[in-house]
């Protein structure tokens, strides 16, 4: 049987409306600002005080905003989310393999900002909001038929 893509609206979180111009790397504010429906100049704000504020690492280097690209795993950025009243939900282990996928019916209904590979999208009661369409069917040599996987999501705390 052949997963179904969930629906998909473009949408940048109010970014342009903020007068943000352009592409960048912004997708952790926008899916964070469309999943929370706070302001996108509030979220990165809050965002942009966090990339500059975080410690370096040798791997690392040194970002002036958000719009540099937000490392999810930092605990202040999981004290951001979990302050809003969000709680991450893995759907990944370390070699469980791919257990859920960026298709209609994997991912619970409500307000979600999903993490798949290298991206942040905001999924809302199954509708995908992003400024593209995130989801992937890969057709492989040998017949089968691979979709994105979706590695956690944060959801608001019941």
């Amino acid at each position: 049987m052949q997963s179904e893509h969930m629906p998909y609206v473009q949408n940048d979180g109010g970014r342009q409306a903020a007068g943000f111009k352009g592409d960048t790397g912004d997708c952790v504010v926008r899916s964070v600002a469309i999943a929370t429906g706070r302001p996108y100049q509030e979220v990165y704000d809050a965002l942009s005080e966090g990339v500059k504020t975080q410690r370096l690492t040798k791997r690392s280097r040194a970002k002036s905003s958000a719009r540099d690209g937000v490392r999810v795993q930092r605990k202040w950025f999981k004290d951001y989310m979990t302050g809003l009243g969000w709680e991450f939900v893995p759907t990944m282990t370390i070699g469980s393999g791919c257990q859920v996928h960026l298709v209609k019916g994997e991912l619970p209904m409500g307000r979600l900002v999903v993490s798949v590979s290298k991206h942040y999208t905001a999924v809302l009661d199954g509708v995908v909001h992003d400024t593209h369409n995130p989801q992937r069917r890969v057709h492989w040599p040998d017949g089968h038929i691979s979709e994105r996987c979706v590695y956690g999501y944060w959801q608001k705390r019941p």
